[in-house]
């Protein structure tokens, strides 16, 4: 076991170490002066500033452009027990602000003080991301999962979603999803009282949006009447309008038929709860709300739920002219009184900036919007103050 005074250092530049002052827990490689010669990839190292003082522990990545990333301000010594100790917080808050449900986020990354790991359960099966060389060390694997078992034996079940484009980033080796723990990798979990399918082996992020649950909730509150559900993945906000009493119908958009598919047997799933049909419909979001505010069709509410269009900065201004598209040809399709609940997940656009491209279109529409509530990702995705990328999530809830 290495002593804080013989890991290895690496020395920040007087920018990266104001960052970290600051509480954000990234130096990017432009700001890194020196590392210590034979730092091995994924390491636990000291970082200093170039006067030499220490600024904490730190996970090392030898390839990406996020070079390190702070896991503790004091000295570390043995990491895998460090990690141990960051898992039992992170799934002690869930069990203070989430009990009751078998379908959160577990680990949020920066966000739980745990970089590159993201685990999100699903009733009996917990859903594993691992972004980062550190995490994927093999000490590391082991603790995560030992513990994870600790701590959730309720879902003994754990799968490994394999984000090929982030371990080629970070020049892992190539590997397949699958299980960790358990032989099973598929369930059944429930969400707001509604049942929804989950599938570790196909789907996004980790396999589904759980970021979404509360929106989902209050959206379901507000919307009546006729309901057009945009870019609907599995079905979330369509099954959630579906279940309201005060929604006559719902149809729900989205390009992909897989994804439709599974929303299509979510539906059946909820037969009982919900007593009408959603008509599925497989189609570009563009083109189709260019297509039925055209025909003049009409709705009640409406829901814009896109993917991230900025993943980075340099995609922000396209990004922009997407969500004002959307938002302009749904604000022209809504009733008087009409319910809208517009989302974006990229972080890139700030809360200030989507609010200014909702009111763009809605003066090109000639509408007002009156925005009922600004909301962002479920308690189980903590936004940390100082990390403005763990509050990516924005979803107004408007009455036009």
């Amino acid at each position: 076991m290495k002593s804080a005074d013989n890991l290895p250092k690496v020395v920040v530049s007087r920018k990266g170490a104001l960052r970290l002052f600051a509480g954000h827990p990234w130096v990017y490689r432009s700001d890194v002066a020196n590392v210590e010669s034979g730092t091995a990839a994924g390491a636990l190292v000291a970082v200093a500033d170039e006067r030499g003082r220490l600024l904490g522990a730190a996970l090392y990545s030898s390839s990406s452009q996020i070079a390190v990333r702070m896991i503790s301000s004091a000295p570390v010594e043995d990491l895998p027990q460090l990690v141990r100790e960051r898992i039992r917080t992170a799934v002690a808050y869930r069990k203070k602000f989430v009990s009751g449900r078998n379908a959160y986020r577990l680990i949020f990354s920066e966000a739980d003080q745990l970089p590159g790991l993201i685990a999100d359960r699903f009733n009996d099966v917990i859903s594993v991301q691992i972004l980062t060389q550190a995490m994927d060390r093999a000490d590391i694997r082991r603790t995560i999962v030992e513990t994870l078992q600790e701590q959730v034996p309720e879902a003994p079940n754990i799968v490994e979603r394999v984000d090929a484009r982030i371990r080629q980033l970070e020049e892992l080796p190539v590997k397949e999803s699958g299980p960790l723990a358990g032989e099973k990798t598929a369930t059944t979990y429930e969400m707001n009282g509604l049942k929804f399918q989950f599938d570790g082996s196909s789907g996004q992020k980790t396999g589904a949006f759980l970021d979404q649950r509360e929106n989902y909730a209050a959206a379901m509150h507000y919307a009546h009447g006729e309901a057009l559900d945009v870019c609907t993945y599995q079905g979330g906000f369509a099954l959630h309008l579906a279940s309201s009493k005060k929604v006559s119908s719902v149809t729900a958009v989205d390009v992909s038929r897989p994804a439709l598919e599974v929303a299509d047997e979510n539906g059946i799933l909820n037969k009982n709860v919900i007593m009408k049909e959603i008509e599925w419909i497989e189609g570009n979001a563009f083109d189709l709300l260019k297509d039925y505010s055209g025909a003049g069709r009409q709705y009640d509410t409406i829901v814009l739920d896109p993917p991230a269009f900025a993943k980075t900065k340099r995609n922000l201004e396209t990004a922009q002219r997407g969500y004002k598209e959307l938002n302009l040809r749904a604000l022209k399709m809504l009733r008087p009184g009409g319910i809208l609940v517009t989302c974006s997940c990229s972080f890139h656009v700030s809360e200030a900036e989507f609010l200014a491209v909702l009111a763009a279109a809605a003066a090109d529409a000639h509408r007002i919007v009156r925005i009922l509530e600004k909301r962002g990702a479920a308690k189980d995705h903590p936004a940390i103050a100082t990390i403005p990328e763990t509050s990516y999530l924005k979803c107004l809830i408007c009455t036009v």
